[in-house]
């Protein structure tokens, strides 16, 4: 059964831009990156969306006609054979004028914006990236639920790891198994992510020093990966009593993506390994307190540096030393790495709406340890989304 976008949500969507269209004086926008056609259509299918400023928008489906048809809500939904022929079907439907047209310019390749100023000659292509961040950033109540659902199903996995957790076991036996609970449960596969060659899998296993081992990828833990064309996350190193296993892990239903992370251990930790569990844990505590509508992004991070220095962590928090990730947490959606960002500089307020994960964790030579959990700001503060127990899972 195909869980559709409801269409008071494509269609409040689809006013949004509008009215911000308006505002900067664009004749319309023209979408082609999947998540943003997910967001104000309804459907991933080979397309290409026109939303102009005023009037109704146009979905030009290259493949699948049929499916786009079935999954979309939108009234005006026809074939192209090439994106050439876009300006024929527009005018079509009334619309000749596309002098000044909207596109992603964050992720359009350079071939391509030569390619639709051909296509656009007399046009000004401008880049809408920011104002559909924008618009994406604050979920509705729809979305939010969706999340929690992503959560949900998280939890539920989460709790089956100690019946697989074995010494000896390989990180990537581990990791299999628990993506097959994600699976099972409906996860949705694909972690999209807008920056440039950030590709991530599904999540990371990472035990005792292989949470040491740094990657190319912007985060705090990294691990070996299985081979050097992807290495991150889970490798084939076995499992081993009395060390850190880190289990961090995205949950992506209907597409939208939670982020949670969760310890376990075979056997126990070293008290110095608790302490930075219960530190990690405190820094969560207290940013979470100066979090409300209007903080500005960069101020739980600037908060997490300091008491992670004041606690003597200074070169272990979100990674080790000049590999430590400069960020604190990240917004959630239909992808990793959406608005907002706790970042130094990032100075845009906080509203509520805006769905994202915070993420402290330290990173020593005996391995990775921490938390991560997803929230919604509302208008009294941030809410948990996440379900499971913030505890290390001792297993014997």
């Amino acid at each position: 059964m195909m869980d559709l976008t409801p269409k008071q949500e494509i269609d409040s969507r689809i006013g949004s831009l509008q009215q911000l269209q308006q505002q900067q004086e664009l004749t319309g926008t023209l979408i082609i990156l999947n998540s943003d056609l997910f967001y104000f259509a309804g459907t991933v299918q080979n397309s290409y969306l026109y939303v102009p400023a005023q009037g109704e928008v146009v979905l030009m489906v290259k493949k699948s006609l049929h499916r786009a048809q079935q999954e979309s809500t939108l009234k005006n939904i026809v074939g192209i054979k090439s994106p050439k022929e876009i300006p024929s079907i527009l005018a079509g439907f009334g619309y000749t004028n596309l002098g000044k047209i909207g596109m992603e310019l964050d992720v359009l390749p350079f071939n391509l914006y030569k390619m639709y100023q051909g296509i656009f000659p007399g046009a000004q292509l401008c880049d809408i990236s920011p104002t559909i961040k924008e618009i994406r950033g604050i979920k509705s109540p729809y979305e939010v639920e969706i999340l929690r659902k992503a959560l949900f199903v998280a939890d539920q996995a989460f709790q089956t790891v100690p019946k697989y957790l074995r010494e000896g076991m390989l990180e990537i036996e581990l990791a299999a198994l628990f993506e097959a609970e994600l699976r099972r449960r409906g996860y949705a596969g694909c972690c999209k992510m807008r920056a440039f060659n950030q590709e991530f899998f599904f999540g990371d296993v990472c035990s005792g020093a292989s949470g040491f081992i740094p990657s190319f990828f912007d985060g705090p833990i990294g691990g070996s990966g299985v081979c050097v064309s992807h290495p991150n996350g889970a490798g084939w190193k076995k499992i081993s009593r009395n060390e850190p296993v880190l289990i961090d892990y995205t949950s992506i239903i209907q597409g939208y993506t939670g982020d949670q992370t969760r310890m376990f251990c075979i056997g126990e930790l070293s008290p110095a390994m608790e302490k930075a569990f219960e530190a990690s844990l405190l820094i969560e505590k207290e940013v979470l307190k100066v979090m409300k509508p209007g903080t500005a992004m960069e101020e739980p991070y600037l908060l997490a540096l300091k008491l992670a220095a004041e606690m003597g962590y200074k070169d272990n928090f979100m990674g080790y030393k000049e590999d430590r990730a400069k960020f604190l947490g990240h917004g959630i959606g239909l992808e990793l790495d959406e608005w907002p960002i706790f970042a130094k500089g990032f100075k845009q307020p906080l509203l509520p709406g805006m769905t994202f994960a915070l993420e402290p964790k330290f990173v020593f030579s005996e391995g990775a340890i921490g938390t991560e959990n997803s929230f919604v700001m509302t208008e009294a503060g941030p809410e948990l989304l996440s379900m499971t127990p913030e505890i290390i899972t001792y297993v014997k």
